[in-house]
């Protein structure tokens, strides 16, 4: 029987466009993105990143050394004082971030959340946890959004790192930033006066062979001036930006590659228990597996999910 060809994408497919009713979708820049691009483009804008922890502090020292001034918001006072100590408190980064920050006159960390209005783009890097009925806890990030929304004005970029289920972006944070804005901010558009984005972290702490720099950096912004200026950001710091077409492009496909993971790390050691109660090496048969050059990735047996992310992910399904 012959074989169905495979699946090969058109030359577009990376390319459709998300349209939302709720969303200006002008084809002409306004004047605020052109000077937000142009503030992003010879550095003179100001990057305030909320969450100095594994995700917050290496983007903010990603994005300071390609010219950017930055500033880290944090609730914990414990932490501002040990960079203003240059005293490392997140091992697996080294001594060479928190020294390079704390020395530098370009950045500057700070509990003093009314100093959003300073920054020109803002990042979100908080935890989003589950509830004690294994649902997805927003509390961080609606916080955060009230916090940004109480400064929010004309020409800002807001970015939401943190891992969340589609359309978080969108009908979560945008609302309750808009809700708690001064008056004058009320009626910003989104893609004219205000911008708005998702773009997942990736990190992996630990490793060795990659970092925050070098990780490909997915970006979907709520329109497409949003993506532009916050691929424009990340571009500063990190070596690869791939732009999707929409926010919840972006939210997806963070949940895709943590719920892959976690589904083969639960097969192999599945086979693990099956494979040695019939004493055969899944050692080898994985080996063995792996020399098919299309349709398997190897994953290798262990103490099965761990992290921050990977046992959490699936859940913002339900």
């Amino acid at each position: 029987m012959p074989q169905p060809e495979a699946f090969r994408p058109p030359p577009d497919f990376f390319q459709h466009p998300f349209r939302d009713p709720t969303v200006s979708q002008t084809v002409t820049s306004s004047d605020t993105f052109l000077e937000l691009q142009a503030k992003i483009a010879d550095n003179t804008a100001v990057v305030g990143v909320i969450g100095l922890g594994y995700v917050g502090l290496p983007l903010a020292h990603a994005l300071h050394r390609g010219g950017m001034t930055a500033i880290g918001f944090d609730v914990d006072e414990r932490k501002i004082d040990a960079i203003a100590a240059k005293q490392n408190y997140l091992r697996h980064l080294g001594d060479e971030m928190i020294e390079d920050l704390s020395d530098s006159d370009r950045f500057n960390a700070t509990t003093r959340f009314d100093r959003l209005g300073e920054c020109d783009v803002i990042i979100i890097a908080v935890p989003t946890p589950l509830g004690r009925h294994q649902e997805p806890d927003l509390s961080y990030i609606t916080d955060t959004a009230e916090r940004i929304g109480r400064t929010l004005r004309p020409g800002q970029l807001v970015i939401l790192e943190s891992t969340t289920y589609p359309r978080t972006t969108r009908d979560e944070m945008l609302p309750v930033m808009l809700e708690h804005a001064p008056a004058s901010a009320k009626d910003l558009v989104v893609g004219e006066d205000l911008f708005v984005a998702f773009s997942p972290e990736r990190e992996d702490p630990g490793r060795k062979d990659h970092s925050t720099s070098t990780i490909p950096k997915l970006v979907g912004g709520l329109e497409e001036h949003s993506t532009t200026l916050a691929a424009a950001v990340y571009r500063k710091g990190i070596a690869e930006v791939v732009e999707v077409a929409s926010a919840e492009i972006a939210e997806s496909a963070k949940l895709l590659e943590n719920i892959f993971r976690a589904v083969n790390i639960a097969l192999v050691n599945e086979m693990k228990t099956v494979l040695t109660e019939m004493d055969i090496d899944v050692w080898e048969v994985v080996r063995a597996a792996s020399t098919k050059p299309f349709g398997f990735m190897p994953f290798f047996p262990g103490p099965g999910l761990g992290g921050h992310c990977i046992p959490i992910d699936p859940f913002y399904l339900t």
